[in-house]
């Protein structure tokens, strides 16, 4: 199982408190956690990936371990903290503005 962190506003949406858990099918990836949160919670679909290209919505950001991953390829592995269920994996909604 991988434990999921999502904003404040993704939570209201899903109708969740707290941390989520999904299970993947392969090897653990973000496409992977995003593919599996998707499927539980389809109301959060197109709200942290564009629903055609899958690319990461602008100031939508991805951690794990301290790391920000949001440039990373959507199908490299995750870290083995998030993979052992020792860390989550984080949707981060960023700020901008001055």
């Amino acid at each position: 199982m991988i434990r999921v962190v999502l904003p404040a506003h993704l939570k209201n949406l899903a109708h969740v408190t707290g941390e989520v858990r999904v299970e993947v099918a392969g090897p653990p990836t973000q496409r992977e956690v995003l593919d599996a949160l998707e499927a539980a919670y389809p109301m959060l679909r197109g709200t942290i990936r564009d629903r055609h290209s899958g690319a990461r919505r602008p100031f939508v950001r991805f951690y794990a371990c301290e790391r920000d991953l949001s440039h990373e390829p959507p199908d490299a592995p995750l870290p083995e903290e998030v993979v052992v269920g020792k860390e989550p994996f984080i949707v981060l909604g960023a700020m901008a503005g001055g």
